[in-house]
């Protein structure tokens, strides 16, 4: 059977580095082309030096507008620009990385209709998509933490979230925040109560559960290690934790990357995987949920992967079954 056709739009990222690694190692896609205009005739494994001996593909500043599945890996707000001026065929299935098609109010562009690509939100959905917007990083980590209250109807109060993210997920361009002179033995915040996932994270709850009027506080923080998510979420919750284990784990019972563990987890259980691992911890009135990614894979390139498995008829998990860095 002939493989996927793959394109790849903005290969020189972090999250474009570890879609590359997957699809060089996915058994139903070959990589057609990765488009860069900044590296065009460079080999990839001088800009993804893990890639040396794995492949000797050039990136390059050619596009073929008849691949299978196009991937866009381009910085918020250049997805619209690149589409725009470039056209593909109506057969070519994009996944876009980027937050430009997330919201329902930017989800038609172009005569395409963006699903967004949250799969333990909407899966069937995903299956019959032929363009979807990727989750953001947060956001998957942050949804998945309380995805089961808001189905069923318990988030009746604030919600209050504090996160840590991988320096990673600020990219490639070295910023003030991001040199390692500032990032090693520190630790601080941005964006508070108003990071750019909020967006994301409050349409899926009012999806969900149209009557919520609460508020969502949360606190992005940038943590001194490289890539993962490690995120605590808390409300009030009646319910005995019992009654929440039993909740979350029926909801997830289908999901093949989500789990809940009668543990308390870490960072090193999903670092270099497509999980997100949950835990539950109820404290008198309230219930805390904590929730554990990897910013660079579920919480981007293996997401996509989850994704385009989905919409091409493939098994859920094919190419991602990756075992975590944990020593």
């Amino acid at each position: 059977m002939k493989k996927l056709e793959i394109g790849i739009i903005g290969g020189a990222g972090y999250t474009a580095g570890e879609l590359i690694r997957l699809l060089l190692n996915h058994s139903e896609t070959n990589i057609n082309f990765v488009y860069s205009t900044s590296n065009a005739g460079n080999k990839l494994y001088q800009v993804h030096q893990d890639l040396i001996g794995t492949t000797e593909i050039r990136f390059t500043s050619e596009i073929n507008e008849e691949v299978d599945v196009l991937f866009l890996c381009l910085g918020h707000g250049n997805s619209k620009a690149f589409l725009e001026k470039n056209t593909f065929s109506a057969d070519t299935k994009i996944i876009d990385l980027s937050n430009d098609f997330r919201l329902l109010a930017d989800k038609n562009f172009g005569g395409k209709e963006f699903v967004y690509g949250l799969p333990e939100l909407q899966k069937e959905t995903t299956k019959e998509a032929e363009y979807i917007a990727n989750p953001g990083c947060f956001a998957t980590a942050l949804q998945l933490a309380i995805l089961p209250l808001a189905a069923n109807g318990l988030l009746n109060n604030d919600l209050h979230i504090n996160a840590v993210t991988g320096a990673t997920g600020a990219g490639t361009s070295l910023s003030a925040t991001t040199h390692f002179t500032y990032r090693d033995n520190n630790f601080s915040h941005y964006k508070a109560f108003s990071h750019q996932h909020l967006g994301e994270i409050n349409q899926t709850v009012n999806l969900l559960q149209a009557d919520f009027k609460s508020e969502i506080n949360f606190m992005p923080n940038r943590g001194n290690f490289s890539r993962g998510i490690f995120a605590t979420s808390y409300t009030k919750f009646e319910g005995s934790i019992e009654k929440a284990k039993k909740m979350y784990q029926a909801y997830y019972k289908a999901a093949a990357f989500t789990f809940v563990s009668d543990t308390d987890i870490h960072l090193k259980q999903v670092v270099n995987t497509n999980k997100c691992v949950l835990h539950l911890v109820k404290h008198e009135n309230k219930l805390l949920i904590t929730s554990v990614i990897d910013n660079l894979l579920k919480g981007a390139s293996g997401q996509a992967i989850q994704n385009m498995n989905l919409m091409c008829g493939f098994e859920e998990t094919l190419g991602l079954n990756l075992k975590a860095n944990y020593f």
